[in-house]
């Protein structure tokens, strides 16, 4: 009698243990390609259209505001290459560069992007980047209508691009430069850089003093671009 009670227990017991251990127990399904799944990023097609609230001239700082202090990490950008700097101004317009956009579609003449623009040079693989990417997505919402904040990846795979933009919730568009040439036109050989360029397309400011938060872009903003971003 006890046999045949045992016989019929266990598998009883073997078919409850059987329902606690299956798909949570499972390898997660691996995640699809990047060119499987769909650009978190918005395309390009808007960047040559000026801010709507942007006054004309909004973006337009006193001369000389644009430059920066020695030892600060930041410099007045000079005339080498194709930029040209408007004479005791201290800035200099976007170099004459031909971007493609990550989403695809016809490619991006850089000085055609409309400002006042912000214009962050990063990577997937560089820490400080990543760190201060989601500050860059926060200040393209807060300052929708008044300013444009645009992406340049640089040296990067469109994989590890991708997955920083699913990751870290950047929506703001991104050109893509493998050959690093923006930075060869602005004499830099480091990243994250973060351009501010005024109304009329001339570059106010470049920061390299790396990963920048909430309040320092802001301020940035307001000092060399003249404009006041909501917090």
């Amino acid at each position: 009698m006890n046999r045949r009670l045992a016989l019929l227990v266990v598998p009883l017991l073997l078919a409850a243990a059987g329902c606690t251990s299956g798909p949570a127990d499972e390898e997660p399904a691996p995640r699809p390609a990047a060119a499987e799944r769909p650009s978190p990023f918005r395309d390009c097609a808007t960047l040559g259209t000026a801010p709507t609230a942007a006054a004309p001239g909004s973006g337009t700082v006193a001369p000389g505001s644009g430059t920066a202090a020695p030892g600060s990490g930041t410099a007045t950008l000079g005339t080498s290459g194709s930029g040209t700097a408007a004479p005791g101004s201290g800035a200099q317009a976007l170099p004459e560069l031909t971007l493609s956009c990550f989403t695809g579609g016809a490619p991006i003449a850089l000085r055609s992007v409309a400002g006042p623009a912000v214009i962050n040079v990063w990577a997937s693989w560089c820490p400080p980047c990543r760190k201060e990417l989601p500050a860059f997505q926060r200040l393209s919402e807060r300052a929708a209508g008044r300013l444009q904040v645009v992406g340049v990846n640089s040296r990067d795979s469109r994989s590890g691009a991708q997955s920083i933009g699913e990751d870290f919730g950047v929506r703001f568009p991104i050109l893509v430069d493998q050959g690093e040439a923006l930075q060869r036109e602005l004499q830099r050989n480091a990243i994250p850089l973060t351009l501010f360029v005024d109304a009329d397309g001339r570059i106010r400011h470049v920061d390299a003093t790396g990963a920048l938060d909430d309040a320092q872009l802001v301020k940035l903003v307001r000092q060399h671009l003249g404009l006041t971003v909501p917090a």
